[in-house]
């Protein structure tokens, strides 16, 4: 039984052993790219990564949300504009981009990096009406 324990801890310790992301790594790799996510084979939102660590996240509908990161206790925490809960994620560098998994319900969203396309990202401005 031990051996059985032993073996399955060993299997188990690469997929625990994914070094989470600092906020340097994170920031260096992110610093001006707008960064597209995934989840379940579905277009999640993108977000733009400028310098001093200020974002912009949409959910791909048009409108964009101004916000900043920063680091808590080896997450990475975003808040933003319409929000000001911080929204703590754990990243993860794959060989396929970024994994990231929201910690204020690790059960509920990981996302993926689905692609870095090098353009702006379309926000429509505030909405007008009479």
């Amino acid at each position: 039984m031990k051996r059985l324990v032993l073996l399955l801890a060993l299997i188990a310790a690469p997929l625990a052993a994914q070094d989470l992301m600092t906020a340097e790594e994170f920031d260096a790799y992110t610093r001006g790219k707008t960064l597209f996510y995934g989840q379940n084979g579905q277009a999640y939102g993108a977000e733009i990564y400028h310098k001093n660590r200020r974002v912009e996240w949409s959910f791909l509908d048009g409108e964009c949300k101004e916000g900043l990161w920063y680091e808590e206790n080896g997450l990475i925490c975003f808040v933003y504009e319409n929000n000001t809960v911080p929204q703590c994620w754990s990243f993860v560098q794959s060989p396929r981009g970024l994994i990231a998994r929201f910690e204020n319900n690790p059960g509920t969203t990981e996302l993926y990096e689905a692609e870095d396309i090098g353009e702006e990202m379309l926000c429509l401005g505030p909405k007008v009406g009479a």
